[in-house]
């Protein structure tokens, strides 16, 4: 039996995912038909992102600009969900051990809005 590593580990948005996996099913399609799991996980992927690859990076870095904002998880989660109300941002928030004030809610909505 063998066991897969973990060698590298790194927070991606759906956007970026999307964009690998096309990669991914572009090279297996020149070799033989895509499996069910993989067309299944490029259809969801290709429906839940909501914005093309560089805008997404943009996007996670700008949240993480922001100082209230301390790690790339959340930011990346942000730019996944594109929240529009913020009962949406305090639902990402929720088990994190801060409360967001009004005014940093409606500065991550702003922010989110400028990509959309």
């Amino acid at each position: 039996m063998t066991f897969k590593e973990v060698i590298e580990f790194e927070y991606i948005t759906i956007s970026e995912a999307r964009e690998i996996m096309e990669n991914i099913a572009k090279k297996r399609q020149e070799k033989a038909e895509l499996l069910f799991e993989t067309r299944r996980a490029l259809k969801n992927l290709r429906s839940f992102s909501k914005l093309p690859v560089d805008k997404a990076k943009e996007l996670v870095n700008e949240l993480e600009g922001l100082s209230f904002i301390s790690r790339k998880d959340l930011a990346v989660k942000i730019a996944d969900i594109m929240p529009r109300i913020p009962d949406e941002v305090r639902t990402i928030f929720a088990k994190e051990r801060f409360t967001l004030t009004p005014e940093q809610i409606k500065e991550i909505l702003d922010t989110v809005d400028r990509y959309r």
